[in-house]
């Protein structure tokens, strides 16, 4: 079994930088850069100067304007490149992903139970028709199984090489369209009309094509923009100020001071770094249905996680033998060996593996032996050889079965105990064992009897296995400021004994969908978000409740309908890194727009002293970069403000790395990183192009 995630493009693929070109210079069209009010104020002055430009061919700096013109249209055409990028990463996914979609024909019925059909293309089907799949066929669409059980391959969703089982009547019911049926018959009940299943979906969200700017996006475009009208006003006072003191200031001059001000670096990468977030889940084979899911990630307070395949290894382990005092350890092994030797149930298989590592069993050969497997009416199982019955169960069980075995009838004791969900053991029972019982039940454990004609012998520990570095991830998480709580149906008491093994903060024992929904509800009253995983209807309501909710793609259709993610793998651990990478989003954005208006302050002594240095000799003294002449600083100083743009498109698209700590601890790293880099090197940078520029005698 293995899984086949997408693979990773470089950050400058070849196939994607072409058309993120020619879609740069789409993206100029002013409906599509409306979109973007500060880059569509940037090409509209840039616009502006390059009319004032060419209608001066004999202007004193006809040279520097022209050439300053061209790096506002270089500013703009950059920002869309970043933009480009991001998606046509986005639409690398989802060529993998139209890759999938054939042209189907369907074998569509009349009924469930109809013997024959009618051949259909798949694109005629409509939500609530009926389908027959038999083994070979691709499921022509989404649906529900309705009538049979079936193996199916859908590595062409999931990337999951190991075929799974569908069957009607149970959370396992939703199919794919585009997966194929392996073995068997089943009768499909399809749910989507054509253009709106699940890998549509997938396809238009991969894209982007459905994109819209999350709640924090809209808030920081606001500022950004009311940035902008601020330093739009200061700059066109400058002209009175400038005339009032003998100075005249070209208008391009002020054009390239207004844009250099302004927030065009995050104002450019913006767009990039929301697509970009998107695009990591995607690696990680998690479709975001929305930006909104992807940055609410980064926002959580509370984590639920299902302790069994979250927390626990999902298949209980044996974990000891403990044998009753007039018993041999090696005995109780024995019999607990040779009862399990059938047993093809990971437990199962776990007591055979701790018999032979203890004492180095083998399976005896030219024996008779006939094995008794499991059932839930006797909740035993066993071994039957040479005139000998072994059996292993529940404790009740077990007892009952060495009483009835002696021609004692078993009595309860009065009242009755409960220890694990199981009560306590008929009367004649060695104290010791029941005590051996209830210490497993209070370990967390599932305590199994096991009896060798009619005599009892112990009982093995069926631990439920903590996955290895999970509490490390929960003490980081905890430093985070992110409270974690295990769901499980178990006791409270078994509940408890895993949690603190565990190391969560808290738990929900016995629960059920509406505690479930009831615990998320409470909590964000508290004004906390909550994300959660599932993959049953009976999750649906709490999975539309979460802020966060990851539903499995093996569940129901209900439950994906529910979520606003839908892992690939399901893979309930995933929950973990889908908050890393939705902190790394949020820490991206706040990143760039600290380093962004940190930058501005190195312009001020660029752009300032240039303008006003002839009326003003004192403003010599903020040269502090010592350019080559005024010309030169503002070319300089415009120039920069756009290559910074392309510099900062693989950190835009890779994400700043995220290293879990505190808020406090983050926002000081991200100050020290990005806003004192913000101030220093901006002067580095235009020193080094001024000099560029002096030496070509551009200025």
């Amino acid at each position: 079994m293995s899984i086949h995630r997408p693979q990773s493009l470089s950050l400058f693929d070849g196939a994607i930088l072409g058309p993120a070109a020619r879609d740069a210079v789409v993206k100029l069209d002013p409906r599509q850069l409306i979109k973007n009010p500060v880059m569509f104020a940037t090409a509209l002055v840039a616009l502006l100067s390059t009319v004032l430009s060419l209608a001066n061919p004999g202007a004193e700096h006809f040279a520097v304007m022209v050439q300053i013109s061209a790096w506002l249209w270089f500013t703009v055409l950059f920002a869309n490149f970043a933009e480009a990028i991001a998606e046509g990463r986005g639409k690398a996914q989802a060529a993998a992903l139209r890759g999938t979609k054939t042209g189907t024909v369907a074998k569509k019925v009349a009924a469930v139970d109809a013997a024959r059909h009618q051949e259909v293309a798949a694109d005629a089907l409509r939500a609530g028709d009926l389908v027959v799949c038999e083994a070979g066929d691709t499921i022509p669409g989404d649906g529900d199984v309705v009538l049979g059980i079936a193996t199916v391959d859908e590595s062409a969703i999931t990337g999951e090489s190991a075929p799974v089982i569908r069957e009607s009547g149970g959370d396992r019911s939703a199919v794919t369209g585009g997966t194929r049926v392996v073995s068997d018959r089943i009768v499909v009940r399809i749910t989507t009309n054509p253009g709106e299943s699940f890998l549509d979906r997938m396809i238009a969200l991969v894209e982007g094509a459905k994109r819209q700017k999350t709640p924090n996006e809209i808030a920081l475009t606001i500022l950004l923009v009311g940035m902008s009208l601020i330093f739009l006003i200061v700059v066109s006072t400058l002209p009175a100020w400038a005339s009032w003191s003998g100075t005249m200031v070209p208008m391009v001059f002020l054009i390239a001071l207004f844009v250099t001000l302004i927030p065009t670096t995050i104002g450019g990468l913006l767009s990039a770094i929301g697509i970009a977030g998107m695009d990591r889940l995607v690696k990680f084979n998690v479709i975001a249905k929305s930006g909104r899911s992807v940055e609410a990630a980064g926002d959580i307070d509370v984590l639920l996680l299902d302790k069994t395949g979250t927390i626990t290894l999902g298949a209980r382990q044996a974990a000891e033998f403990i044998p009753l005092s007039n018993v041999n350890e090696r005995d109780l092994a024995e019999a607990a060996f040779l009862s399990s030797l059938a047993d093809d149930t990971p437990e199962g298989k776990s007591i055979v593996a701790l018999a032979k590592s203890r004492f180095g069993l083998v399976e005896p050969v030219g024996v008779d032996m006939t094995f008794i497997p499991f059932s839930a009416h006797t909740r035993m199982s066993g071994i039957d050889m040479d005139g000998t019955t072994i059996r292993k169960g529940a404790g009740d069980a077990i007892a009952a079965h060495v009483a009835e075995k002696v021609g004692r009838t078993p009595g309860w004791r009065s009242p009755p105990n409960t220890v694990n969900g199981a009560q306590s053991a008929p009367v004649g029972v060695p104290k010791e064992l029941v005590q051996a019982v209830e210490r497993v039940g209070k370990a967390g454990g599932t305590p199994l009897v096991v009896a060798r004609d009619d005599r009892l012998l112990g009982v093995i520990h069926l631990k439920d296995i903590i996955k290895p570095g999970i509490r490390e991830r929960f003490a980081t998480l905890r430093a985070m400021g992110i409270k974690t709580v295990m769901i499980t149906g178990d006791n409270p008491l078994t509940a408890a004994a895993i949690a603190a093994e565990a190391g969560v903060d808290d738990f929900l024992a016995e629960a059920t969908p509406e505690k479930k929904l009831e615990l998320i509800r409470d909590t964000q009253k508290g004004g906390r978000l909550v994300a959660m995983c599932g993959d049953g209807s009976n999750d649906a309501p709490a999975l539309a409740q979460a802020d966060v909710g990851v539903a499995m793609n093996t569940g129901t259709q209900a439950a994906r309908e529910a979520g606003n993610m839908v892992d690939l793998e399901s893979d309930p651990t995933k929950l973990i890194e889908i908050v890393m990478i939705g902190k790394q989003l949020l820490m991206s954005r706040g990143s760039l727009t600290t380093f962004s208006i940190a930058n501005d302050v190195a312009k001020y002594f660029a752009i300032i002293p240039a303008l006003f240095v002839a009326s003003y000799p004192q403003l010599q003294a903020l040269n502090v970069m010592n350019l080559a002449s005024p010309q030169s600083a503002i070319l300089s100083a415009i120039i920069f403000n756009a290559l910074i743009i392309i510099a900062l498109i693989p950190l835009a698209l890779k994400g700043v790395r995220y290293k879990p700590a505190s808020a406090e601890t983050l926002l000081r790293r991200n100050l020290l990183v990005y806003g004192l880099g913000g101030l220093v090197v901006p002067f580095i940078g235009i020193k080094l192009v001024d000099l560029v520029v002096a030496a070509l005698g551009l200025a």
